[in-house]
């Protein structure tokens, strides 16, 4: 296994916890979000998992490679055939899709949650004042508010904003910070890129923009205790695309307006980390990042990452050495964290295998390399710019916590450590005390927010929040015969069904993504993980088996599974190549070549992949197929001929192919990425089998097309997903409007349009904010 795949080893061990209601889930689930002048916004283990990760030896953990498939999924689909993102791009679709569409449908779409589960979580902050009240930061889900000490939380965000969010902080006043676009480079930071920092002074009721608006994300924000008027914040900059705003920034009027106050040594070093002298706020600790993300592979290192102290508040700065790291190529994202005198640093090197960790009694002149580092580098794994954070007790300084794939907690200033083992989810990003309640500490991982009341012991235990719908769902199912059965794929949570109670509880480990549901028999479900790992079930999901045995060269992340519309048993499976089963996927014939341009990718990525099937519910022979370098194909005799269709479309990623119910010439194909500066649409039509395609992009935003679904009942009535929300077309794409009202701006990943009685049900999966829907 390499740094370049999917984190297959501890990810596929992944099952998702089951401890609360969905049914007691609050706003955005069920609720308008819009109340007057302004926005007032209302995985566990199994005890066999358990045991395995808490035995796991160091080679085991060393060896989980990082988030990179669905990293490169995102980037290169938004990018193709581009080198770079154009992320004014998204703010505009952003913009339009708010402000330029007429409304479609004057019905509301509701939440479904799941709220049980919980997503990523990139920050944290506990109110100073107000008891039991915690605010939690989601990847691409806007801001989390609890009021019970982190048992259940509420949105607390504007749904009108960007909900990708990377940084959090309090002042002691309880006046809150976010800091938008998440500074992890992962997927929610690669199509979510934010805009700036905002300000609330009413606990997430309100938000005001402060500015640094093309600082696209923001890795962390510290507050002068002294001085609240006073901050700092890191702002990592485009993660693509050199210079910018990028650096740390300082503000001395409350964010009225920034000053740069350090840049990064080149175009592209951004400051990922800040941090402030308790007791002298004069002292200062900065960490920057010299980063770049292209499609083909990642430099996520380089002579401008480094540690630097300011002893002025800010006016000048030092690049701290004495045993770290001298400037150079290899070394990648570095954190830092001071208790008075006591320093620690961690770096990743430019691969994101770990470099080292440092300790300092000295405010930073020398430095102490730990040498007792194999939990450390474990805790790592291949991906260390996925974390990248330490936390120091307030009361002891020689007790601090460093965020890795297990968390790790040091009683000795680094002398020993001890990790998590089944405590709590994998991939830790966020961790904050409570100033009013001793021994109460919080964490946020990519599985919500956890409670200690044990100062943060890793022996101790942790309560799970039980309301938190802040998940990232890459595809979804509904049950054509009972519309409750809701079943879908999420990051980092496996996949997940709604059936069995009130709980959704797991289907499948990993990355959960392809999901299927049989519409002859709702015990037949189907459940994939990256790269095609796949299951299937008669029983609803209770047990499964795996898919038998596929013949492709290459399986992108996302790899599509699809049933025959009219006979289920017929399924088809996209590699490279076309797989077909004939039953219920127990085993496939492959029906094609490759029917990509066979590049097979660089970096270790696989690309040259089937991304989307169709096949023709008219004709069951006539398959259409969509890939990710751009082609598109049709086959009328079921894969014994194949003939390329792509004349007349755009060289984009395809995302999505839908052929009419009763015309098997009549089809609809949609692809991703930004326009880039060009005129490229993002949906088409044929009416000749692809002999021919017509733009019918009308006035979509531009933004990438993630679905396209036929209205069951009116298949003149269209609906698109993108990533900026769910629209309608009633005139065969000449127009188009924002399908519904109520739901945030949100990507949407996969939509399902379901016939149940005279209305017609859509489903959508959203990557940020749980399962979305709107009865029509």
């Amino acid at each position: 296994m390499n740094k370049y795949g999917s984190r297959s080893m501890l990810a596929l061990l992944l099952l998702v916890a089951t401890a609360a209601t969905a049914a007691a889930a609050s706003p955005p689930i069920g609720q308008d979000l819009t109340i007057g002048p302004v926005h007032r916004l209302p995985g566990q283990y199994s005890a066999e998992q358990q045991a395995r990760r808490a035995n796991a030896p160091e080679s085991e953990l060393d060896n989980v490679p990082g988030p990179a498939g669905a990293d490169h999924w995102f980037a290169a689909q938004r990018m193709y055939p581009f080198k770079d993102l154009d992320i004014g791009a998204h703010y505009r679709a952003a913009a339009a899709s708010q402000t330029n569409l007429p409304i479609g449908a004057q019905a509301a779409w509701t939440g479904l949650g799941p709220a049980n589960i919980g997503g990523r979580v990139t920050d944290l902050a506990v109110h100073p004042t107000q008891a039991n009240t915690v605010f939690a930061a989601a990847a691409s889900g806007g801001v989390w508010k609890s009021t019970d000490a982190g048992a259940t939380f509420n949105w607390a965000w504007d749904a009108t904003l960007t909900p990708s969010i990377g940084a959090l902080a309090i002042n002691a006043s309880g006046v809150l910070f976010a800091g938008t676009g998440e500074s992890n480079p992962g997927g929610g930071s690669v199509t979510f890129p934010g805009n700036g920092i905002y300000r609330s002074a009413d606990g997430g009721a309100s938000w005001q923009s402060l500015g640094l608006t093309g600082s696209d994300r923001i890795g962390r924000i510290a507050i002068d205790p002294a001085n609240p008027q006073r901050m700092f914040a890191a702002a990592a900059g485009n993660l693509f695309v050199p210079g910018g705003q990028r650096g740390l920034y300082r503000t001395t009027d409350g964010g009225a307006t920034w000053q740069l106050v350090l840049a990064g040594a080149n175009t592209t070093t951004g400051a990922i980390d800040v941090t402030i002298t308790p007791g002298n706020p004069n002292r200062i600790y900065a960490a920057m990042w010299d980063h770049r993300r292209q499609p083909n592979g990642r430099v996520y290192g380089g002579v401008g990452s480094g540690i630097y102290r300011s002893t002025d508040g800010g006016a000048t700065w030092t690049r701290l050495a004495g045993g770290l790291p001298a400037a150079g190529p290899d070394v990648g994202r570095m954190g830092i964290a001071v208790a008075a005198n006591r320093l620690y640093a961690i770096a990743a090197d430019a691969s994101g295998d770990f470099l080292g960790f440092w300790t300092s009694t000295n405010g930073g002149d020398s430095w102490t390399r730990i040498t007792n580092t194999s939990y450390l580098s474990a805790s790592q794994s291949t991906f260390g710019w996925w974390f990248g954070r330490i936390w120091i007790d307030p009361a002891n300084a020689s007790h601090a916590f460093v965020a890795g794939v297990p968390m790790l907690e040091t009683l000795d200033a680094g002398a020993s450590w001890r990790r998590n083992s089944s405590s709590f989810h994998v991939d830790q990003h966020a961790m904050a005390w409570d100033t009013q309640v001793s021994g109460r500490v919080y964490i946020g991982n990519d599985g919500g927010v956890y409670r200690s009341s044990a100062n943060g012991s890793l022996t101790g235990s942790w309560t799970k929040s039980t309301r938190q719908t802040n998940l990232q769902f890459y595809t979804v199912a509904v049950s054509a015969s009972d519309i409750t059965r809701i079943s879908g794929g999420l990051q980092d949570n496996g996949s997940v069904r709604s059936w069995g109670g009130t709980n959704w509880n797991s289907i499948g480990g990993g990355d959960g993504l392809q999901n299927l549901i049989d519409h002859t028999n709702q015990n037949k479900v189907y459940a994939c993980s990256q790269y095609g790992s796949c299951t299937r079930s008669t029983d609803g999901g209770t047990t499964r088996s795996s898919f038998g045995t596929t013949t492709s060269d290459r399986r992108g992340w996302l790899t599509p599974v699809v049933f025959d519309p009219t006979t289920p048993s017929v399924m088809y499976y996209g590699g490279n190549r076309l797989n077909r089963s004939t039953n219920s996927a127990a085993s496939f014939t492959v029906i094609s070549p490759d029917l990509t341009h066979g590049s097979g990718g660089t970096g270790g990525y696989p690309f040259g992949t089937i991304t989307t099937i169709a096949v023709a519910k008219s004709s069951a022979s006539t398959i259409y197929v969509g890939t990710d370098d751009g082609r598109v194909w049709i086959t009328r005799n079921t894969g014994s001929t194949w003939t390329e269709i792509t004349a007349g479309l755009p060289t984009r990623w395809i995302t999505r192919i839908a052929v009419d119910p009763t015309d098997a010439n009549l089809a609809y194909v949609t692809v991703s990425g930004f326009r880039n500066g060009s005129t490229t649409a993002h949906v088409f039509r044929t009416t000749t089998g692809g002999t021919a395609w017509t733009d019918i992009s009308g006035n979509l935003p531009d933004a990438p097309v993630n679905d396209i679904v036929l209205d069951p009942r009116d298949r003149t009535r269209l609906f698109v997903a993108s990533d900026v929300g769910v629209f309608v077309s009633t005139d065969t794409g000449a127009t188009w409007a924002a399908a519904g009202t109520g739901m945030p701006l949100v990507p949407v990943s996969d939509l399902e349009a379901t016939a149940s009685g005279t209305t017609t049900v859509l489903t959508a999966a959203t990557f940020g904010l749980g399962i979305y829907r709107l009865t029509l």
